[in-house]
């Protein structure tokens, strides 16, 4: 079958006129040849093997353009890159690979095209499009890729045991293929994973983490999850996740299933936002759940500070995973801390706990309020409306004091300066005792967030605090 409509832009015409003069074969392969066939838009990056040298084929490409590329070379990997109209197109030679048992990083050596199909992960990924001249379009099919993707299926060229065990990566990478496309991983695939998954323990967490944020930025991330959790992948990368799982009974009582909730959770803010971060939020907002969990005759189960326990477990699992522990851990830590507070105000909407809750939030606010909406799972309809009407009526009330008070970025209307002055004062613990005075009579609504009020009070809070003015 020919597809030259796939290889229409003149990028490929220029590569396959590099691949003459060189007198190399090429082929487009992989990621850019399965999204043509499933219609999945505009590609932003293609990869060329070239049976002979890919380097010596991307620099000879980059002369042939009219910028003149820069071509970035990779020699210990034998593969080269350049950038042409916000596309980036990574060349690499035809190889063979075979691997040992501590390092998924393989022996190589130079190959034909199927000895590259053969490495391939995935059959879907191990499509190729002719960019000879002879044959221009042409698929090379050798593994009936084109009736997996028919058929939604993930699937190994070679025997998935090899597969795996070679490159134990390519186990978080099926779950995530099998997550962006909704495609099910073919049986004796999942079983291997399975049988293959203390593997995992030889891939650095920066790769895992990286398919962990795939998985989370997919339309619908419990699919991969609940993969993960059946393969046995779960409890090495996030057991406080695992932890949650199950449903306990004493003197019939029972609590929800936490693991099951908390991806349902997820599901529901990834219908409303693309932020990673916030979506890593959805999913340790209950993580501390499981450590604060106790059951008493009086009140049943409960699951004292389980925000405050959790924001603390976010900052562990952070830092073990080897991800980043700035700003981006901190707003995840921050909806998780504050996790349960919309849900307790909407029962009792109070001007004063509504600017308390602004003050606390800041700009991630609105995160939080999406968080919370997603945070509504229940089955019945009376109680998810009211719910949702109940946050609603919440959402108003931010507005409302927002624009009366203007507490979502806090600054005190009166300074420490001014403090100093008016009571001809030195650095001394009343400055700072006047000053959360104030901020606390503003969120209490006792006083306005205006200078006037401010300043008055501070008056006052100091001659009962025994200075003189």
């Amino acid at each position: 079958m020919n597809f030259k409509e796939a290889i229409s832009s003149e990028i490929f015409s220029i590569i396959s006129k590099a691949s003459q003069q060189l007198q190399v074969e090429s082929y487009v392969i992989g990621g850019f040849v399965r999204d043509f066939f499933l219609k999945r838009g505009t590609a932003k990056d293609i990869d060329v093997v070239a049976v002979g040298s890919g380097i010596e084929l991307a620099q000879k490409v980059a002369s042939l353009l009219p910028n003149k590329p820069k071509v970035q070379v990779f020699k210990t990997y034998g593969t080269a890159m350049l950038r042409y109209k916000d596309v980036d197109i990574e060349f690499v030679g035809a190889r063979k690979e075979s691997y040992t048992k501590e390092s998924r990083n393989p022996e190589v050596t130079v190959g034909t095209l199927n000895d590259d199909q053969n490495r391939r992960d995935f059959t879907i990924n191990a499509l190729a499009l002719s960019l000879c001249e002879d044959n221009f379009g042409e698929l090379l099919d050798p593994f009936n890729g084109i009736e997996d993707l028919e058929n939604k299926v993930i699937k190994t060229p070679l025997e998935p045991d090899i597969t795996y065990s070679d490159d134990p990566l390519r186990m978080m990478r099926a779950i995530r293929f099998a997550t962006q496309l909704n495609f099910k991983i073919e049986e004796n695939s999942l079983a291997a994973i399975a049988k293959n998954s203390s593997r995992l323990k030889i891939i650095t967490r920066e790769r895992i983490v990286d398919e962990l944020n795939k998985i989370l930025s997919s339309s619908k991330p419990s699919i991969g999850f609940l993969l993960l959790e059946e393969t046995d992948l779960l409890p090495q990368i996030l057991p406080e996740l695992v932890a949650l799982k199950g449903v306990e009974e004493v003197e019939g009582q029972l609590h929800k299933d936490n693991f099951y909730h908390s991806l349902e959770v997820v599901d529901n803010i990834s219908e409303n936002t693309e932020d990673v971060w916030l979506r890593w939020a959805a999913l340790l907002h209950d993580i501390g759940k499981a450590p604060t969990k106790k059951f008493s005759k009086k009140v049943g189960w409960t699951f004292h500070s389980h925000e405050f326990v959790g924001s603390k477990m976010v900052y562990k699992l952070f830092k073990r995973l080897k991800m980043p522990l700035n700003n981006k851990m901190k707003f995840v830590q921050k909806i998780v801390m504050l996790s349960s507070r919309p849900i307790v105000l909407a029962t009792n909407v109070t001007d004063s706990a509504v600017r308390r809750l602004v003050f606390d939030a800041g700009e991630d606010i609105d995160s939080l309020m999406t968080l919370c909406e997603a945070d509504i799972t229940t089955k019945n309809p009376k109680k998810f409306k009211r719910y949702h009407q109940n946050f609603e009526v919440v959402r108003a009330k931010i507005k409302e004091v927002e624009e009366r008070d203007n507490v979502r970025n806090f600054q005190p209307p009166v300074t420490g300066e001014e403090i100093i002055k008016a009571f001809n004062l030195k650095p001394c613990r009343e400055i700072g005792q006047i000053k959360e005075a104030i901020k606390e009579a503003i969120l209490d609504g006792k006083i306005p967030n205006e200078h006037k009020a401010s300043y008055d009070f501070m008056i006052e809070k100091g001659k009962s605090l025994g200075l003189k003015l």
